[in-house]
């Protein structure tokens, strides 16, 4: 593989940074359980587009940095992220071909595995259970999902990244 080709993939570690920003942004008290799982739709995006390049590994690493990041407990993300990575690059084939209205059903189930391994991670800790407002991030994220995919696939065609 070309080196200029396979050094692009900084592009894809750069919207997950840029996600990461995303997710730490502070918002007012109100609004913070309607905040979208940023990283996680950034990272399904990238599973789906590069399945070979950003694997399991990239969803455990993303998810230890978020865990690092947010202050929350330690391994909570880093088992969801890479349990919905894991779920994205076995079904990928499947979910690239539906168009963006099915998709994102299909985007809400991971986003719902994702708060529900955390929300799990957080009651074995012994932390008291949240409030159903828990549960809006993942419909906000699968509204989110068309202008995100179009976003994420129109920064990959830009700079080549493959």
């Amino acid at each position: 593989m070309n080196a200029n080709v396979q050094g692009r993939l900084y592009i894809a570690h750069l919207t997950l940074a840029f996600g990461f920003v995303l997710a730490v942004m502070p918002m007012p008290d109100w609004a913070s359980n309607f905040r979208p799982q940023w990283v996680t739709l950034i990272l399904i995006y990238w599973c789906m587009a590069l399945p070979e390049r950003v694997n399991v590994g990239t969803g455990w690493l993303a998810g230890l940095l978020l865990d690092v990041l947010s202050g929350s407990l330690l391994g909570q993300h880093a088992l969801a992220l890479a349990v919905v990575s894991f779920l994205t690059l076995n079904i990928y084939q499947r979910v690239r071909v539906l168009p963006l209205r099915q998709q994102m059903f299909t985007i809400m189930i991971l986003l719902l595995v994702e708060k529900l391994l955390a929300l799990w991670a957080t009651a074995a800790a012994g932390y008291p259970a949240p409030t159903l407002w828990y549960w809006a991030a993942p419909l906000v994220g699968m509204l989110l999902w068309p202008w995100i995919y179009i976003i994420l696939r129109d920064v990959r065609r830009r700079f080549h990244v493959s």
